[in-house]
Order: C-alpha cells, then structure tokens, then sequence
C-alpha cells in the first residue's frame, strides 16, 4: 500500500434520490443522525463544532465531536474529526485533523455521492492500517444506511 492510498479512502454512492433530497439527510443533524446512528445535540454550521453520542450498535460509548468545515448548498458538506477521537493515546498536534467530504452530483437516475476522508497519514504507521480498514468498513455500512434512508 502507497502513501498517497494510505492517506484517503473515497467511497461513491449512486442514489436514487434528488440532490435536494440527499442534501438534506446529509446536512439536516437529526436526518443525519437517523442513518448514522448519532444523536447530535444541535445543527451543522460552518466553523461550529457538533457533539453528540453514537447509537450505533457497540459503539454507544463513543462521543461525537466534529467542526463543520463546509456547506455549499447541494453540493459538498465536510467536516472533521480530531484523530485522538479514535487513538486517545497518541500524540498529535492541536490542529491535526481526519476531514469527511461528501459531494453530490445530479444523475440521470439522482445522486452521485462521493464520500471521500482524507488525512490517516498523522496516524502512527503501527495504528494506520487499522484505522484505515476500520473506517473503509465503517464507509461501506454508511453507504447503505443513507442508501436506505434516502429512498424511504
């Protein structure tokens, strides 16, 4: 595995839904939180930071902490999320960051969701690649959950 494939998972999504309606379960907090399985504590907003709790099955205990990064309507919603939240025993700087993008492009058929998170390489080696499986996992059953959600 390169650098360059160890630094990023991207995960594209055909749904068959209207942007407008993909935009909304991606940046509507409750609407999000259904199909992500969190319960946020309050909306996403540009340069905010969002908490909140996972209700995903087995992962009850871990908290949500994200800062909204960008909204452009309809089109790209990202934020991040600071790498100690999965290796509180590591050491990064005060600034260090993983970011989730997700892009909507309108199909014939609805949406093409790209979903890309970036920034494992602050990850020490020894934990990267199980991070890196662990979130290409974690991408896959997403995917399916907003798949689900958008089409009901």
């Amino acid at each position: 595995m390169t650098a360059a494939n160890q630094d990023q998972i991207e995960k594209v999504v055909e749904l068959k839904a209207p942007v407008a309606r993909v935009w909304k379960a991606l940046t509507d907090h409750e609407e999000f939180g259904a199909w992500f399985r969190v319960r946020l504590d309050g909306p996403f907003e540009v340069g905010a930071l969002s908490t909140g709790q996972l209700t995903f099955p087995g992962h009850e205990h871990v908290k949500w902490e994200s800062l909204t990064e960008t909204l452009e309507h309809e089109r790209v919603f990202a934020f991040s999320w600071p790498p100690s939240a999965v290796d509180p025993d590591g050491e990064y700087d005060a600034d260090a960051k993983v970011t989730v993008e997700f892009c909507l492009e309108p199909t014939a058929d609805g949406t093409r969701l790209t979903i890309t998170e970036s920034g494992f390489l602050q990850f020490p080696e020894a934990k990267r690649l199980e991070v890196l499986r662990s979130n290409k996992q974690g991408w896959d059953i997403q995917a399916g959950h907003v798949t689900a959600h958008v089409a009901g």
